[in-house]
């Protein structure tokens, strides 16, 4: 890259913070998240709204299709902010999803008159995307599950054996179970039975992978902040007349903390890099999955040492740092497990070094 173009590039991604940041400060109040838990549909239509207006969805989509075209590093930049704020809007799966529609279809979406959601998977900790689910005939029979945020989705996007196909939310046949996820929000399962569809063109598989990432880039917005709430706790909480955090075993705990945060940003950052210079096949699975897995982890590990460090009131719901180990617990797993994505990683730097 350029100077040139790294200076564009970086100019692209401060602004891509800055407007994030109007929406989902990482300092700021919690208690648009905490009104919103518990709720269908588990996020703000305004704020979706909103965040359409910015062109958030199709920030990957080709500017011939309404998109802005830009990479992964204004993509991942966009969604650790989100993070950082825990903003429940469903922009990761929108925006899969965006990239498997085109036409009106896609229009209605990036316009915010439509939210549509891909449904993919059938079973826990799988990146399968087609599993027992048959479209054909215009019609489709099966099972998918884990939809995020499927209480406020008008359309989904179908994968199973024949290809792609778009289902209407009040389509003959198709029956929506809702579950109640541990941040608040809801996944969907969804069951159908001969219903009607549309066709769509797309690759499915393809559009896991900028999920996935974007998904690690929110984790290390979620457990950044974790550290900085745990950070200015440690500084203004006292005992024995002194701060805390001037007591040398608790440094040492907060400089493993930054450390993993440290990591987790390197990683994402070199995915993206790595996919946004034109990676492909085993080397983009591989940056992908690492960074997926260290995000998986290192999250969860720094939002529970985050509550420790906060000693009793960090185990209350009241406490602000319960809210980043509960969405750090939904998204650990979604896109796959850090477990699943070391595997992966595995597998495919093998296949680089073959």
């Amino acid at each position: 890259m350029s100077a040139a173009a790294s200076d564009d590039a970086n100019e692209s991604v401060r602004l891509i913070r800055d407007s994030a940041a109007a929406i989902a400060p990482p300092g700021g109040d919690t208690r648009r998240i905490r009104a919103l838990r518990f709720q269908d549909p588990g996020f703000d239509r305004g704020v979706w709204g909103t965040m359409c207006e910015m062109g958030w969805p199709g920030l990957l989509v080709a500017e011939a299709d309404g998109g802005s075209a830009l990479g992964m590093r204004e993509y991942c930049a966009l969604a650790e902010q989100l993070g950082a704020g825990l903003a429940p809007e469903p922009l990761i799966p929108a925006s899969m999803a965006a990239r498997l529609l085109s036409g009106a279809d896609l229009a209605a979406l990036l316009a915010g008159r439509h939210l549509v959601l891909p449904a993919w998977q059938e079973r826990p900790n799988s990146l399968d995307t087609v599993g027992d689910t048959v479209i054909a005939g215009g019609k489709v029979t099966g099972r998918k599950c884990f939809v995020p945020m499927a209480a406020g989705a008008d359309a989904f996007v179908v994968s199973g054996q024949g290809g792609l196909a778009l289902v209407a939310r009040g389509a003959p046949g198709l029956s929506i179970a809702l579950e109640q996820t541990q941040d608040g929000g809801n996944f969907g399962t969804l069951s159908f039975a001969d219903t009607p569809c549309t066709m769509l063109a797309g690759d499915m598989v393809a559009a896991l992978e900028p999920a996935a990432l974007a998904t690690a880039a929110y984790l290390l917005g979620v457990m950044d902040r974790a550290f900085a709430l745990t950070l200015d706790y440690l500084k203004t909480r006292h005992q024995f007349g002194r701060p805390i955090g001037s007591f040398q075993a608790l440094q040492h705990r907060a400089a493993d903390l930054k450390i993993q945060v440290a990591l987790t940003r390197a990683g994402v950052e070199s995915a993206a890099a790595a996919i946004d210079a034109g990676a492909t096949g085993a080397l983009a699975l591989a940056a992908v999955s690492r960074a997926k897995a260290r995000a998986a982890d290192a999250a969860m590990l720094v939002t529970r040492q985050a509550i420790q460090l906060h000693g009793g009131i960090g185990y209350t719901d009241e406490a602000d740092p319960g809210l980043y180990l509960r969405k750090a617990m939904v998204l650990s797993n979604l896109y796959g497990s850090a477990a699943l994505h070391r595997a992966r990683y595995a597998a495919n730097a093998a296949d680089q070094d073959d």
